[in-house]
C-alpha cells in the first residue's frame, strides 16, 4: 500500500523505444529498465527511462514499438559510479498497460523547495527559474527533482524560500547537452520537470 501517493503522480503514454534490459537487483528483487519515447505537442520526443520490477514485466510481455501507458512516480537516486549524471532521474512504473491514443506526459508533485531558486535568462532573453524540489517517499526517503519554470512564473518562483511547500503540475522532459571533460566533449542527457503550474502551500495537508 502506498503511504503518500498524492505527493508524486506520473502518467506517461508513449512508444517503447528499445527492448527492456536488466538494471539491477536489490533485496532479492530484480529490476528492469526501458526507454519510452513521448511526443510533445511540437512533435519533439522526450525519451524517458522507465524502471520497474521484473514481476510487472512478466505480467505484460512487451516489444519495441508497442504503445504503452505507464502510471507511477518520478524518482531520483544518487549515482556513485562516477560516470554520467550524479543525480539520476527515472520514471518508476507501478502500472504498465498496452494502449492506443495520443501521447501523454503529466506529473503532479507536492514537495518542499530544498535549494534557493536560480533565476536566469535564455540567449533570447526569456526568464527561466531553476528549482530543486524534495518529494517525500516511503521510509523517510525523498526524491530530489530538478524543475524549471518559465516567464512570469519563473519571476514569481525566484522569490520563493527554501522550505516552502510547493504544489506542481508539469511534464518530464529530456534535454541533450555537451559536458566538457579532459578527454573532450561528451554528449549527455539531462532530465527535468517542465513546470506548467506551481503554487506555494501553507503545509502539505493544507
Amino acid at each position: 500500500m502506498d503511504m503518500i501517493p498524492e505527493n508524486n503522480s506520473l502518467l506517461l503514454i508513449g512508444t517503447l523505444a528499445g527492448r527492456p534490459l536488466f538494471s539491477h537487483s536489490s533485496r532479492g528483487a530484480a529490476f528492469w529498465q526501458f526507454p519510452l519515447s513521448v511526443l510533445r505537442l511540437s512533435g519533439t520526443a522526450d525519451v524517458l527511462n522507465v524502471l520497474m520490477r521484473q514481476e510487472l514485466l512478466e505480467q505484460l510481455p512487451i516489444a519495441e514499438g508497442d504503445k504503452l501507458l505507464v502510471r507511477g512516480e518520478l524518482r531520483s537516486f544518487n549515482n556513485r559510479r562516477g560516470e554520467g549524471a550524479r543525480l539520476v532521474i527515472t520514471a518508476w512504473a507501478k502500472e504498465l498497460l498496452l494502449c492506443e491514443g495520443e501521447d501523454e506526459n503529466e506529473l503532479n508533485l507536492l514537495g518542499t523547495l530544498c535549494k534557493a531558486p536560480n533565476l536566469r535568462q535564455t540567449p533570447l532573453g526569456r526568464d527561466i527559474c531553476d528549482l530543486m524540489v524534495a518529494v517525500n517517499r516511503h521510509y523517510g526517503r525523498s526524491d530530489y527533482l530538478p524543475c524549471i519554470c518559465w516567464g512570469a512564473l519563473a519571476r514569481e518562483a525566484s522569490c520563493w524560500q527554501v522550505g516552502d511547500k510547493l504544489r506542481i503540475r508539469g511534464r518530464v522532459q529530456s534535454r541533450r547537452y555537451l559536458k566538457l571533460t579532459e578527454e573532450g566533449s561528451i554528449e549527455r542527457t539531462a532530465y527535468e520537470v517542465s513546470v506548467l503550474e506551481a503554487s506555494r502551500r501553507e503545509s502539505e495537508t493544507a
